[in-house]
Order: structure tokens, then C-alpha cells, then sequence
């Protein structure tokens, strides 16, 4: 039985894409399995109940050798802990390559597109197979989620033609209104831990050169309730001091996107994360805050300017 699973700290896509993959596979004559290496977002519990699907269990620890498939991620530190000892035959992703090797040739589909699930369609349609309304469903809010309903930069015309090819199968009349109430799930955040908002959408990423490697973690909360988010501020400072020491890392940073002004306001920890946004994103620091604008996507500006920063043009 192949294991399908998404990355660590799972989003709606990384969930999403493995109960769909998993599907897909086995309905080719490939068993597989889908499963989760975290804990499920405020987002995505909401997602499976109008689509009326159960959430994946838990990845249990597998045995070196072990067939199998990555969805919406391929490095190793957003992975199993035991990845270099499993067998990766397949992954299907839409970020950028990071740093998996494999010993025997693996499919592999990449494309540059705001969501793993965008992907997903296109190979139900290759393989001449329809989309079940379960998985529709399933497909649809994942796109609405990673591309922000279509407001991140990160989206694509295939996209956008996803989402209304989806939407009649899925049963969505009106996708604005279904998306709203997406994003309000996201946003009931209620008393929850500051440990877990750091990390409810959170990745660890590695930077510079193998003379100066840098680590660091970059969390992200998509929100359409920001005032709440940072009314907690303390409470989320001493919660990314932690995660840093915890993790030695080298910095961590944490951005409240507002989904719908589309804006974003990032968290500082202390003077070396202040030194670096304000070097790499021209951008001061005020009661440790940091403006960065219409920065919303940490895959397509925030990621891709720090990596240029700690690895400058010789």
C-alpha cells in the first residue's frame, strides 16, 4: 500500500491532496493511502465536513524501504523525519525544487501553478477520469485557500479555470460566498495556544551558502480577523523565541496576512530579524512590527527574496 501524505504543519491543500491522490492512485490500480504529518488547520476541518469526508490519519512510522508519494511539498525538512530511508516514487507538487534525491527514477509533476490540487484536475482529466463530487469539493477549496481565493500572486489562469470547472461538480453556487465562509473558519481562532498559531502554518527553510547556512522558520497566519492576531502579540514573540531555541535556528518570523485587504504585517523577533527585513525588504521595524504591504504570498515574496538576500551575487 503506498503512502501519500502532504508536508508537516498541513494546510488545506497538503491534506487535501492526499485524500485526492490517494484516490486517484487506487482508482488506476495503484492501492494507496493517504495520511497527515500534523495536526489539522482551523481551515480544513471545516473543508471536510461540506464535502463530508474524514480526515487522514496520522502517518505512523514507517519501515526504511517503504513505497511512498509527496504531495505539495518536496524537501526533507517539511517531510517525514525518516524520508532519506523511505522509497519516493512519486510527487506532485507546485513549489520549487528543494533538496530530494532518490536512489531508483520517481514520477515526478511540478508545474508553476497556486495549488497542488490545480494539478490534481489536470491528471484526473489525463487519465480520463471524472472527478467525483466528494473530491470536487475537495479540490475546489483547496485552490480557494492556497491562492486566497484568488488574491495571492501566486495565482494562475489554470487556476482560475480549475475553480470554475469545479465548482457545478461540486455542488458550489456561489464559490465568493463559500469561500467567506472558508476564511472565517480559518479565522475562529479562539483561545488557542500561541504555540499552535506559530506553527498552524509554518516551515522550516534553509538559506545561504554551505560555508554560512542559515535556518530559519517563517510562519504564516492568513486571517481576515488581523486585529485579534496581533492583539496577541507577546504571547506569539515568546512563543517564535521559543520554536528558534527549540529548533536552533537562526531566525523566525511570523506574518499576519489580512485575507481580505490583502495586506501583511510581520511579527520581529529581535535585531537580527529587524536587520534582515529591513536589508532585504527595505522595510523598518516599530514595536515589533514590520509593514510589509501586499507581501502575501511567502512562497512567490517573502521566501524568494530572503534566499537572494543570504546568498548575494558573487
Amino acid at each position: 500500500m503506498l503512502a501519500v501524505f502532504g508536508h508537516t504543519n498541513p494546510d488545506t491543500d497538503a491534506i487535501v491532496s492526499a485524500l485526492v491522490y490517494a484516490r486517484l492512485l487506487t482508482r488506476q490500480g495503484v492501492p494507496a493511502q493517504a495520511y497527515r504529518l500534523g495536526e489539522l488547520n482551523f481551515e480544513t476541518p471545516f473543508v471536510l465536513r461540506e464535502a463530508g469526508v474524514e480526515a487522514p490519519p496520522l502517518l505512523p512510522e514507517l519501515a526504511a524501504g517503504t513505497a511512498v508519494a509527496l504531495v505539495d511539498h518536496n524537501e526533507s525538512a517539511q517531510s517525514a523525519p525518516n524520508l532519506a530511508d523511505l522509497t519516493v516514487t512519486r510527487v506532485v507538487d507546485h513549489h520549487k525544487l528543494g533538496d530530494l534525491t532518490t536512489a531508483q527514477p520517481p514520477y515526478l509533476r511540478f508545474e508553476p501553478v497556486g495549488c497542488t490540487a490545480t494539478i490534481l484536475l489536470k491528471l484526473h482529466r489525463e487519465a480520463n477520469l471524472p472527478v467525483e463530487r466528494a473530491d470536487a469539493r475537495l479540490l475546489l477549496s483547496a485552490i480557494l485557500s492556497d491562492t486566497l481565493h484568488f488574491r495571492s500572486p501566486t495565482t494562475t489562469p489554470e487556476d482560475r479555470e480549475a475553480v470554475a470547472f469545479l465548482a457545478p461538480v461540486a455542488g458550489v453556487e456561489d464559490v465568493e460566498a463559500y469561500a467567506l465562509a472558508m476564511f472565517a473558519a480559518k479565522s475562529d481562532l479562539g483561545d488557542t495556544p500561541a504555540a499552535t498559531l506559530l506553527k498552524m502554518d509554518y516551515k522550516v527553510f534553509p538559506f545561504g551558502e554551505a560555508t554560512q547556512p542559515q535556518r530559519w522558520g517563517i510562519g504564516v497566519i492568513e486571517t481576515t480577523n488581523p486585529g485579534y492576531v496581533l492583539g496577541r502579540q507577546a504571547e506569539l514573540l515568546q512563543a517564535m523565541d521559543q520554536a528558534r531555541a527549540e529548533d536552533g535556528l537562526n531566525g523566525v518570523l511570523l506574518s499576519v496576512v489580512d485575507i481580505l485587504n490583502e495586506t501583511n504585517v510581520t511579527l520581529v523577533l529581535s535585531a537580527t530579524e529587524e536587520k534582515v527585513l529591513r536589508e532585504a525588504f527595505g522595510v523598518e521595524v516599530a514595536e515589533g512590527r514590520a509593514d510589509l504591504g501586499g507581501r502575501i504570498s511567502r512562497k512567490k515574496q517573502l521566501v524568494p527574496t530572503l534566499e537572494a538576500y543570504f546568498t548575494p551575487e558573487a
